[in-house]
């Protein structure tokens, strides 16, 4: 019976690698994630995953970095991880680990691990928030397909570039069809390195999302188990719509499939996004939402989200819109000193293209067929925002002042 089970094993192996890279939880800890918390100065949030057998007594280590090889016990603060058992339809069953640091130093660079004696992960690091007018972040639209032999390269050109990035935005689609662990494995294959040093922000696009049996819209439950993302948005949307405050920066995070496809929810969001706009004392205002206000294409208006919505961005001043869903890149004019209307921006990250509607008169500036990245640098009462072609050419700017 034995050698039955271990030729079983062996031959379930072989298919999994002939088929491509197999994304089963193993004893090392994997998918290794920094997540913002809404107090960044002092907080930060990892998550991680590892195999059932490895999944009780898991805690993270932390410790100021002191550029010594030596981490005595003495210098390391220990938390110990909330574990979930997470069952999925394609790589069986696995645990998900959760620590949130907290007490921590303003700007300063700290070293953190997690896992469990005989099964840790390496050292990493991240810097906490300042308490400065200057933020550097890296904003990505849809990723969705082919993530790891196709949007991988753009994701680390990014980082190239801004190597000094505070978090990165990523605008919904993360992958292609909800609910898929393999493709939450080539997610995080192409952030090996990033993700776990990087704090991250996130929103769904419609493709984390599907009905269930009942016809229920579902998000994908993948979603709350490998991330940790604040919970002060509308009650029943925890860690899908909130709001950061990240030195002199308001980010605002939208799910607008629940706006699109929920009246109840649609008009929640607008009522909260409101009361979070007139208590907004930040300098700069960035929505990030995947659904976009203005459509590059004449068949995808969003007219649920922007009759209701717009006016809001544009009474109370708003920045930046940063958007996908649409495939493609454009970007709306600069508002004149007189105006409070955003800039208003769709961007691509993966390989998945659409085409541009020529009729559109809200784009000044726009791309088809072409994989992009984008910077925005916050220095004071100027904000300057690059967008990046995969090769990392620059292919659009501006900036704005205050």
């Amino acid at each position: 019976m034995k050698k039955l089970i271990s030729r079983l094993t062996l031959g379930l192996t072989l298919i999994s690698v002939a088929q491509g890279q197999s994304y089963l939880a193993e004893n090392q800890p994997d998918r290794v994630i920094l997540n913002l918390t809404n107090d960044a100065p002092h907080t930060q949030a990892v998550n991680w995953r590892t195999n059932v057998i490895q999944g009780s007594g898991q805690v993270a280590q932390l410790r100021l970095e002191n550029n010594s090889p030596e981490f005595a016990d003495s210098t390391v603060r220990v938390y110990q991880a909330e574990s979930k058992l997470f069952t999925d339809r394609e790589n069986n069953g696995s645990m998900y680990h959760s620590v949130q640091f907290n007490e921590l130093q303003p700007d300063r660079i700290y070293n953190y691990r997690v896992g469990k004696d005989g099964a840790w992960s390496e050292w990493f690091q991240f810097r906490t928030a300042g308490q400065t007018d200057n933020v550097s972040f890296i904003y990505l639209g849809d990723a969705q397909n082919d993530l790891r032999s196709r949007w991988t390269r753009v994701y680390r050109k990014a980082i190239q570039t801004c190597p000094e990035a505070d978090f990165i935005l990523h605008a919904g689609d993360l992958i292609n069809r909800s609910n898929s662990d393999n493709e939450w494995g080539e997610w995080f294959y192409a952030g090996t390195g990033i993700n776990s040093s990087y704090p991250q922000l996130m929103v769904p696009g419609n493709h984390e999302y599907f009905r269930d049996e009942q016809k229920v819209l579902t998000l994908d439950p993948h979603w709350q188990q490998q991330f940790r993302l604040p919970e002060n948005g509308v009650a029943g949307l925890e860690e899908s719509n909130y709001y950061v405050d990240y030195g002199p920066l308001r980010i605002i995070a939208l799910n607008t499939q629940m706006i699109m496809l929920d009246s109840t929810y649609r008009t929640a969001q607008a009522q909260w996004l409101e009361q979070i706009l007139k208590s907004n004392t930040a300098k700069w205002t960035v929505v990030i939402c995947h659904h976009p206000v203005y459509s590059t294409a004449k068949s995808r208006d969003n007219y649920q989200f922007a009759d209701l919505f717009r006016p809001l961005f544009e009474k109370y001043g708003v920045h930046l819109l940063l958007q996908g869903h649409d495939h493609t890149y454009a970007r709306s004019a600069l508002p004149s000193n007189k105006e409070k209307k955003p800039v208003y921006i769709v961007s691509v990250a993966g390989p998945k293209m659409y085409q541009i509607d020529p009729q559109k008169e809200w784009i000044e500036k726009s791309a088809e067929r072409t994989q992009l990245y984008q910077v925005i640098d916050i220095k004071g009462n100027t904000l300057q925002y690059k967008a990046y072609t995969a090769d990392g050419a620059l292919y659009d700017q501006f900036e704005l002042k205050k």
